[in-house]
């Protein structure tokens, strides 16, 4: 097989999930496709991230100017790939075309750029530039899905309502899932640990959660325990961004709760590792990628039942619905209370994890290059 794989994501200096995906599966797939003939295809934005390409595997280097040639490669990168006369072609950021003679597989991660426009735009306000992005990406992901030949996506979940906001057959929409970054592990080191505790002023003991994952039930949650389990204890919210819902700035400002905005990946992996609990009410996850990592370092999870949460954690956390915050509470009390409880919900935890890796992910997507290559082709309609 001659494999086509869109890695732009691998230079533009990206962050975020779809990041992760990419910079974790292409490698395994390398190392697995022996037998075949390897593309990438990156542009000259940033450095190429991956360092040692083998020599079987052939890097496309796209010319990257301006903001204009990201759009141009979008809908025109086909032509570079039908040059390589590629059998398989796989943009693993939710949208891509590919060449005429080629079978094109997605990775949708989930059904956000599909949904009905006027249900993407709506909600908190935004500028002109948000919205004429978001409207872009809408256009491309809907327009790919009509020339697909294969879908891969995270969870059967995202699945499912790909399929329900998609014309596309449910047959040919393949879950698979992510796994943990490898660097993922406990820190059992006491030293280490006491300098994370010194450096965020972390004297005592503290649940972990994510500042911007509905963090008001928790806060609601944490005023329903006993004063008891309560006193000595706070919150440690993590964030990407600096502006936090204003529950968890008032939380901050009474005390119930530390933010520690853009932590280290070190110092969020030890955090992890002495957290009491990491709890995670998400409304809603097309996967739920912080949930392997926390079961990775051993924190106990108490999570929502919303999306892929149940199928991702298995019976390896406590479940509650995401505005619960009276199961929430008696969750929490359970786990700080119990060490027994947090002591099982670590071991399960451990072993759920087990089940996750990359080099599984990309052995399941070479086999969807398979499945594409002999399946009939698409007859979506054309582009524009």
């Amino acid at each position: 097989m001659r494999i086509g794989i869109d890695v732009r994501y691998l230079s533009h200096g990206l962050v975020g999930g779809v990041h992760t995906y990419v910079a974790h599966f292409v490698p395994a797939l390398i190392e697995l496709a022996t037998d075949h003939e390897v593309y990438l295809y990156a542009d000259t934005k940033r450095p190429f991230e991956l360092q040692s390409v083998p020599e079987r595997v052939t890097v496309r280097y796209l010319p990257w100017r301006s903001p204009l040639s990201s759009v141009y490669h979008d809908f025109f990168m086909w032509r570079q790939m039908a040059r390589d006369h590629l059998d398989v072609v796989h943009f693993p950021a939710n949208y891509g075309f590919g060449p005429p003679n080629a079978r094109t597989i997605i990775t949708l991660h989930d059904a956000i750029n599909i949904l009905p426009w006027r249900e993407i735009v709506r909600g908190h306000p935004k500028d002109l530039r948000t919205i004429a992005t978001m409207s872009y990406l809408h256009y491309c992901s809907r327009a790919a899905l009509r020339r697909a030949d294969l879908i891969l996506t995270v969870s059967a979940y995202a699945g499912r309502e790909i399929a329900r906001y998609s014309a596309f057959d449910p047959h040919k929409i393949v879950p698979v899932p992510s796994a943990p970054p490898p660097d993922l592990r406990r820190i059992e080191d006491p030293t280490v640990l006491a300098e994370v505790r010194r450096r965020h002023s972390l004297a005592g003991p503290f649940v972990l959660a994510d500042a911007l994952k509905n963090p008001a039930v928790l806060i609601r949650a944490w005023e329903l325990l006993p004063a008891g389990l309560r006193d000595g204890r706070v919150i440690v919210f993590f964030s990407r961004r600096p502006d936090p819902p204003p529950a968890v700035r008032a939380a901050v400002a009474t005390g119930r709760a530390h933010l520690l905005v853009r932590p280290s990946r070190q110092d969020l992996i030890a955090l992890y590792s002495l957290a009491e609990a990491f709890v995670f009410p998400s409304w809603i996850e097309g996967f739920g990628l912080p949930l392997l990592e926390a079961m990775t370092c051993g924190a106990p999870v108490i999570a929502s039942d919303r999306g892929a949460i149940p199928e991702v954690v298995g019976d390896a956390a406590l479940l509650a619905d995401a505005e619960d915050a009276a199961t929430l509470a008696r969750h929490l009390a359970l786990v700080l209370s119990t060490p027994d409880e947090a002591q099982r919900l670590r071991q399960r935890g451990f072993a759920r994890v087990a089940r996750f890796s990359w080099h599984h992910t990309a052995q399941r997507i070479l086999e969807s290059y398979q499945l594409a290559l002999s399946a009939q082709p698409s007859t979506g309609s054309s582009l524009i």
